[in-house]
């Protein structure tokens, strides 16, 4: 499983693209989706962190907590911009993340409000995709804005 930082080097271009996507309205923005007990997917908005090599999501005491705890499996896809179908989505697993440094210095930076029963999480990046459809093109892409860039890390299977 591959973290952010080692998505975005190999495939630099694409990890811009889906960042510019993420965080599009300032702070990121995207809805998470998580395997219910019953194998059924649930959605919920999120706020998604790209930080020091991580990408890493505060989550609340809720059934999506519940669900990452049982099942780490994970989709993240970036609120879709209001002048464009442009889309942006990442898959893995995430992790809780246990180290208190890390914890507390991402805490701090975001601002999390220390009495919310929250828990961090690192989400890995098995498979990243953005479809540029009605955006120009930015230095970070090829010539053909419409491209649709695909990543899967290695041993991934391609399907479909």
């Amino acid at each position: 499983m591959a973290r952010w930082s080692e998505f975005a080097e190999v495939e630099p271009r694409l990890a811009q693209v889906v960042h510019q996507l993420l965080y599009q309205y300032g702070p990121g923005l995207a809805y998470l989706a998580t395997v219910r007990p019953d194998g059924g997917p649930r959605v919920h908005p999120v706020s998604p962190v790209i930080n020091n090599g991580g990408l890493y999501c505060f989550i609340i005491d809720s059934p999506k907590r519940g669900d990452l705890e049982r099942d780490g499996r994970y989709a993240l896809h970036a609120f879709p911009p209001e002048n464009s179908d442009d889309e942006a989505y990442l898959s893995g697993r995430a992790a809780r993340v246990t180290n208190s440094l890390v914890i507390t210095r991402l805490a701090s930076e975001m601002r999390a409000e220390p009495r919310v029963d929250w828990r961090l999480y690192e989400f890995s990046v098995e498979v990243a995709m953005a479809v540029r459809r009605g955006s120009a093109p930015t230095s970070a892409e090829s010539d053909d804005p419409r491209a649709r860039r695909v990543w899967r890390e290695r041993g991934i299977p391609v399907r479909g």
